[in-house]
């Protein structure tokens, strides 16, 4: 009959293994979605594109600045310019960029967390253009891909 701290030392080497399996299953699994989300924002941006190229109008003249883009409720940020000329989900989502939690810059699953919603794809994908928008806009900024700030302006 085998000793009882034969049988622990047994069963202990089993879960040191199965431990450093399921590391390497996460790391796979973490190395495939982080391919997935990228794949995803090729495509979210490539959407978002093709989108504004179909809704606007074909000119050549650029808008004036501090004016709203047709289809839109974020105008051009100019200086001086109070963050209330946005709809009240843009004011939102800036407020949580400008807060102390927001100053080293946020990524769109913690942006959904800091206003209170499902960090699920659709939100995450839906704050994530808005966010897109304030920056191309003026309001904010992508301090690193997918990492939003406050702009200061």
């Amino acid at each position: 009959m085998a000793s009882v701290l034969g049988l622990l030392e047994a069963r202990e080497k089993r879960v040191r293994e199965e431990i450093a399996r399921l590391r390497e299953e996460v790391e796979r699994v973490q190395a495939a979605l982080g391919e997935a989300e990228a794949a995803l924002q090729r495509l979210v941006d490539a959407r978002v594109t093709v989108t504004e190229v179909l809704a606007g109008p074909p000119s050549v003249i650029a808008e004036p600045p501090g004016t709203a883009v047709p289809g839109s409720t974020v105008p051009r940020r100019e200086t001086g310019m109070a963050a209330t000329v946005l709809a009240p989900d843009y004011q939102r989502i800036l407020a949580v960029l400008e807060s102390e939690a927001g100053r080293e810059g946020m990524r769109c699953q913690q942006l959904a967390l800091a206003l209170g919603l499902e960090v699920i794809p659709a939100k995450v994908e839906g704050l994530r253009s808005k966010a897109k928008r304030l920056v191309e806009r003026g309001w904010a900024l992508q301090v690193r891909p997918g990492v939003f700030i406050a702009s200061s302006v």
